[in-house]
């Protein structure tokens, strides 16, 4: 799955989330206050859920290949392993 994917799929389980609080204590608990609470307690599990599916590695994904792991100088002193050695530093 790719990185857009996973970004949508998380924000609409966080808008699922904040719209269970908003429905919730703006209109069920005028007819029902344990409906309420139980869709708040719904609501307060969805967070963690998106944030593991979200940061889920899917087969495709090759993120943790990184071609600058492979770089021999990463541990010296002064070396900014996130700029490859071709580039020097201004």
């Amino acid at each position: 799955m790719q990185a857009r994917q996973r970004h949508i799929r998380y924000f609409v389980m966080m808008g699922i989330c904040i719209g269970l609080f908003v429905l919730a204590w703006g209109v069920v608990r005028f007819w029902s206050l344990a409906a309420a609470i139980g869709m708040c307690l719904v609501a307060m599990v969805i967070p963690p859920l998106a944030a593991v599916l979200a940061n889920r590695r899917d087969r495709d994904d090759d993120w943790w290949n990184d071609p600058r792991w492979d770089d021999p100088k990463w541990d010296q002193p002064g070396h900014d392993r996130d700029r490859p050695d071709h580039e020097q530093r201004p």
